[in-house]
């Protein structure tokens, strides 16, 4: 990892680093919340939707087509990505979730508990949201960084973030909205935040079948490439090679436990 100080982190080498370790395709975004619409307006190259649109694709033309863009309420579709990223209140007709019974939930009760389970930024705190490519330091610092991987990927990803200091990692599942297991998390609670992206984000924000979706603080995802780069000396690296159904396993663990 290259740090200009312990505060400040090189974001485009840390990019650098996270693509030679796991070969993404693709691109490391970053995401930030503005308290005022006039900041997020004033970032370099920024680009202002002229169509209504939902977060994940905002998401993705950063990620797909790397592009720098930001957004007030105005933008977006509906209250449901308002509220995720807390540019619209989680009131009681949010909370009720009328829109989704018969079409996600059979009852009206059930559509009202999934809305209560999403993870989701408070509401009057912010006015505008940007995203931008890592790499590309205009959103210096970013809140949290976006990671699209393979499963394979992503393990080892996780594996990066356990090396040291080790904790046991719990995600939820909501089912539709999945951005607020991902950015909706990570953005409230400042935790890495693993997802399964939905239905809405692979038909509206592009997202390949194969691809799961970590959100996480730069000074996580710092972390879990030291850790990568550690289990990479220690023979574990991406991509993880098939080692044979039928072979006698001594010898492949040998390599990876030979000295203990």
């Amino acid at each position: 990892m290259q740090q200009q100080s312990a505060d400040r982190i090189d974001l485009a080498g840390l990019v650098a680093d996270l693509n030679g370790l796991l070969r993404l395709k693709t691109t490391v975004i970053g995401m930030k919340l503005f308290a005022r619409a006039a900041d997020m307006e004033a970032i370099p190259k920024i680009r202002r939707p002229n169509a209504i649109h939902t977060t994940d694709q905002i998401v993705s033309m950063a990620a797909r087509l790397g592009w720098t863009v930001g957004i007030t309420a105005d933008d977006l579709v509906g209250a449901q990505c308002r509220a995720v990223i807390g540019l619209a209140p989680q009131d009681e007709k949010w909370l009720a979730g009328e829109n989704y019974v018969g079409v996600w939930h059979g009852t009206a009760e059930d559509a009202r508990k999934r809305q209560e389970a999403l993870d989701v930024v408070p509401f009057g705190q912010y006015q505008a949201l940007a995203v931008s490519p890592l790499a590309s330091g205009r959103l210096d610092p970013p809140d949290i960084c976006l990671v699209y991987a393979t499963p394979g990927q992503m393990i080892i990803l996780i594996n990066g973030l356990q090396y040291t200091g080790y904790k046991k990692f719990e995600w939820g599942v909501v089912g539709e909205t999945a951005c607020a297991d991902s950015w909706g998390r990570a953005l409230k609670s400042g935790e890495p935040s693993l997802s399964l992206p939905c239905y809405a984000e692979r038909r509206y924000g592009g997202v390949p079948d194969e691809e799961m979706l970590m959100a996480l603080k730069p000074s996580h995802l710092a972390k879990a490439i030291e850790g990568m780069k550690a289990l990479a000396k220690n023979g574990l690296r991406y991509p993880i090679p098939p080692y044979g159904i039928q072979s006698d396993v001594r010898a492949g663990m040998g390599v990876s436990y030979a000295k203990k």
